[in-house]
């Protein structure tokens, strides 16, 4: 059975919209960057990068929801970002997520983004808690996650390379 599919309302600069593999040019590019990856074990290959897009379409089947493509009004791609379910510890946990282009990093689009899937998961699935499980050298997401009003909750010493640091904060319904 299909989950109801939700997608963020636009922002003042954003868009979303879900993948397909239409977008695997502009995916492979993003998650392929070593920038952009810097805080995972390696950048995605262009076969990853598919199936990071099978993955998300999956995810929008079953869960509803997944990593969006964020776009300009103007249609320019500026990255992901979204809600999917991951684990920390082993125990399952929502968590947004995002990916922003190198060249348009720092200029508050990954904030405005998650800020709207903040909104949705407060509209959709609240009350829960909501994540961001982060590499602890990676201050760009950490500061993104502490903007959303997140604060750091646990540890998660599930993975043998890394102990990843879990922000969090309750989403009241709206």
């Amino acid at each position: 059975m299909s989950a109801r599919r939700l997608l963020p309302t636009q922002t003042e600069r954003l868009s979303f919209r879900e993948m397909t593999m239409d977008d695997l040019d502009l995916i492979a590019d993003l998650i392929g960057d070593p920038e952009v990856m810097a805080f995972y074990p390696a950048p995605k290959t262009r076969a990853e990068s598919a199936a990071w897009i099978a993955r998300m379409q999956q995810r929008y089947e079953e869960d509803g929801h997944g990593l969006w493509i964020i776009e300009t009004h103007d249609g320019g791609f500026v990255g992901e970002c979204g809600v999917t379910w991951q684990s920390a510890n082993d125990v399952p946990m929502l968590e947004v997520g995002y990916h922003v282009r190198p060249e348009l990093q720092r200029r508050g689009y990954a904030t405005e983004a998650a800020r709207a899937c903040v909104e949705l998961v407060a509209q959709e699935l609240a009350p829960t808690l909501l994540t961001a499980i982060i590499h602890p050298e990676n201050a760009a997401s950490l500061a993104v996650a502490a903007k959303l009003g997140m604060t750091h909750i646990d540890d998660d010493r599930a993975h043998p390379w890394i102990v990843r640091t879990v922000m969090g904060m309750q989403v009241a319904s709206a």
